[in-house]
């Protein structure tokens, strides 16, 4: 499947698995990439010395092209960044933060350099730092999202008419035709986060797993839109979010109920009362662990059954 991502990833396939913290260790990303796809280690939740970790294991376990996603929130960003460098990694997605911080650097050294946003605007603004593809990423995501609750579909073709740079469709997407959906408003290729969650190569606890391919249409909600838009699941821990809402809580109030590791705590230690929980809308959609690899795999059969039933159509 060639195309503009293809080629700029050296990939076979325009399928990018999302680099979603506590979810993607080098087991899940060098299983995509050895699939086809593109596999992204998540550093939001590493320490400086456990990407290292990571990065050399996926070298050892894959022979193909693979990335590190860099929130550019994180504390440590400065080292994280050193290390990709150091490290040589080819690709680097940033997100939650602003594009010009780190894309010449990263340019410089010979890396490729993509961009997450939720809107028009920054999508622009991503394109005007120099980066070489753009993510835009609709309200249906988990992980860090949009304060405007523009969805994927709205979104896609709004930003394809503004950017010449190569697209990337991610927010709601987990099947085939949710690609070939994304693929015929205007993306390149598709990033998929949370159908990659449940594979067995995720690092997420089973705990988690378990709760997203039970999870049900409803079952999520956009929000902490005061610090940084997430997706949660509506356990005990969301429930107390939405108490304190009522009480028109500071920035600081939200801190505090929020603690320090609460996502760890749910994603990748299993805590489902009163743990974060990070997942897309599209969980409701999701009903089974499987490898990565068969993931990938079944995405692109029914991509291509989907664009066969179209073509007969007309």
């Amino acid at each position: 499947m060639p195309n503009r991502i293809t080629q700029l990833f050296q990939i076979n396939y325009p399928i990018i698995q999302a680099g979603m913290i506590w979810n993607s260790g080098w087991r899940l990303a060098s299983a995509v990439s050895n699939a086809g796809g593109l596999g992204l280690l998540g550093a939001g939740s590493m320490y400086p010395d456990v990407l290292r970790e990571h990065i050399h294991k996926c070298k050892k376990a894959t022979q193909k092209p693979f990335g590190v996603n860099v929130p550019m929130l994180y504390p440590n960003i400065e080292e994280l960044i050193d290390i990709i460098i150091e490290e040589k990694v080819p690709i680097v997605f940033t997100s939650a933060g602003n594009p010009k911080s780190y894309t010449h650097r990263l340019k410089s050294h010979g890396i490729i350099v993509i961009h997450v946003v939720s809107s028009v605007k920054f999508a622009l603004k991503a394109q005007d730092a120099g980066v070489d593809a753009v993510v835009a990423e609709g309200f249906e995501a988990g992980g860090h999202n949009g304060r405007e609750e523009t969805t994927t579909f709205t979104l896609i073709p709004m930003v394809k008419e503004k950017i010449s740079v190569p697209l990337i469709a991610a927010g709601g997407i987990a099947t085939g035709r949710g690609m070939l959906a994304a693929m015929t408003l205007g993306a390149d290729a598709v990033q998929v986060g949370s159908r990659f969650v449940a594979s067995e190569e995720s690092s997420a606890h089973p705990n988690f797993k378990s709760v997203v391919v039970n999870a049900q249409e409803g079952d999520t909600e956009l929000t902490l839109k005061e610090l940084a838009p997430v997706r949660l699941i509506k356990n005990k821990f969301y429930q107390d979010l939405k108490e304190l809402y009522k009480t028109a809580p500071s920035v600081e109030d939200l801190k505090t109920l929020l603690g320090r590791a609460r996502a760890k705590r749910g994603m990748f230690e299993g805590d489902l009362i009163e743990g974060e929980l990070e997942i897309g809308q599209i969980a409701g959609l999701i009903h089974d662990i499987k490898p990565a690899g068969k993931i990938l795999e079944d995405m692109l059969t029914e991509y291509r059954q989907a664009k066969r039933e179209v073509q007969d159509l007309f």
